[in-house]
């Protein structure tokens, strides 16, 4: 990692309700003067999520890095980055690729300062309580960062203490994908037990943390584990439900709805930056992702797409431009960004069953989420196979989650990258390691391939 730009002290200081600055080492400064008390650790705090939905990571780039390979999204614009994803041409030295790398490892860094920090503060208003939940946030925030990390990467460095100077961390081999997955699994459980059971859908909460440990259980094909997170969650209606049409999640401002189980807040201080790049020029837009013509016909085939109909529109003639709507409101920049949803519990739990043999129950889980779509539900007659219910369920997602962060990892994960995509090298499978950090670390081996 390039070590130079991730000192962390005086940028957890300013980063609480803005986008974070590049601070360079001359501005560094001692620690202690960073976080010293209760205000102080709340304002790092706050800067954490600002990192998590920055434009590097959830507020555009490595989300786009998943749109723009999975098949289904063009781009329409002239910049070279996003045309080297989308023509498979993908380098080291692309911008995506080191924006998303960047922000990711600053997100875990400044968790890192959180959980190093807080343990030691003295402040009468910062509870033991207040103290675990602000650590469990953090552990939860730095897992969901190396899990983002390995399923884009593969196995990367494990850097769990603060970087305070330029030599911090560096000669810090890489770990393998097991070993950065069990990195994943470990935070997310020592953050468990430190968090409230309470419904938050813009902060880290144990429910928070099951759908992640639902998640992480199907990446790494633990069915059973899989199912059992997922469940927690399906079963708690009261606060998490399917919501319909479906775009009532998202449409006429939308917020925090019964379907959101983990969204990151945006404001008119602090954008997120997807609409300008989904929305066309005449609403302000740039339009330099679009969805492309396979995927606007099966969102637009009712027998398929359903009232999934409602995250695309059209401009008006002559232009006649497909768009995605899903992130919208202009000039403001205050769409949510859609970590988690209920739906993807509801087909993860699918996903999970079916493996496990209990078709009936996927099909089940799987029915829920086609019935909020107006959709005809599927039964063993039409879906006798595992096969079959398994290739249903990828095609779900494919439309449900069109344009959140799923598609390519979705294909990666299932060995399905070949037959769809017709991407046969497997190097091509992970992304490579920005040139960048590979020059500022010697320690850091590049994937093959790049």
């Amino acid at each position: 990692m390039n070590k130079l730009k991730l000192i962390l002290p005086l940028l957890v200081l300013l980063s609480g309700c803005s986008q974070f600055l590049e601070v360079q080492p001359e501005l560094q400064v001692d620690e202690q003067r960073a976080i010293t008390n209760a205000a102080t650790a709340e304002v790092a705090l706050n800067g954490l999520y600002n990192r998590l939905g920055n434009d590097g990571y959830y507020g555009s780039n490595f989300s786009a890095l998943s749109y723009l390979s999975g098949g289904d999204i063009q781009w329409t614009g002239s910049q070279g980055a996003p045309q080297e994803i989308t023509a498979r041409k993908l380098t080291a030295d692309n911008g995506y690729v080191g924006s998303a790398w960047g922000a990711i490892y600053r997100t875990i860094l400044a968790a890192n300062y959180l959980l190093e920090t807080v343990p030691a503060l003295t402040d009468p208003q910062l509870t033991e309580a207040r103290k675990n939940q602000i650590r469990g946030e953090a552990l939860a925030i730095r897992a969901l960062s190396y899990f983002d990390l390995a399923r884009g990467w593969g196995g990367v460095q494990l850097i769990l203490k603060p970087t305070r100077t330029p030599s911090d961390n560096t000669g810090i081999q890489r770990s393998s994908a097991a070993d950065t997955y069990a990195q994943v699994l470990k935070d997310l459980t020592a953050a468990e037990p430190l968090l409230a059971a309470t419904t938050n859908r813009n902060r880290v909460t144990r429910k928070t943390v099951w759908a992640l440990r639902a998640r992480y259980h199907l990446y790494r094909q633990e069915w059973a584990e899989a199912e059992s997170y997922a469940t927690r969650l399906i079963d708690d209606a009261t606060n998490y439900r399917l919501v319909k049409p479906y775009s009532a999640f998202f449409a006429n401002n939308a917020v925090n709805t019964t379907e959101s189980v983990f969204e990151l807040a945006y404001s008119n201080s602090f954008k997120n930056g997807h609409f300008n790049w989904w929305l066309p020029p005449a609403l302000s837009g740039r339009r330099e992702w679009a969805p492309n013509a396979q995927l606007v016909s099966l969102l637009n085939n009712p027998a398929i797409g359903g009232n999934r109909s409602a995250v695309i529109a059209q401009t008006a003639p002559p232009g006649n431009l497909w768009y995605g709507r899903l992130y919208y409101r202009t000039p403001t920049g205050t769409d949510p960004a859609y970590l988690i949803r209920i739906a993807e519990l509801y087909l993860i739990r699918a996903e999970a069953r079916a493996r496990l043999n209990k078709p009936a129950d996927a099909l089940a889980d799987l029915n829920a989420v086609r019935s909020r779509a107006d959709l005809a539900a599927l039964t063993t007659a039409t879906t006798p196979t595992t096969e079959a219910i398994l290739l249903a369920i990828e095609n779900e997602r494919r439309l449900e989650f069109a344009f959140e962060t799923d598609r390519w990892f979705d294909l990666i994960r299932t060995g399905r990258v070949a037959p769809v995509l017709g991407i046969t090298d497997p190097n091509k499978y992970v992304l490579p390691i920005p040139t960048s950090e590979i020059l500022a670390d010697k320690s850091l081996t590049q994937n093959q391939g790049y």
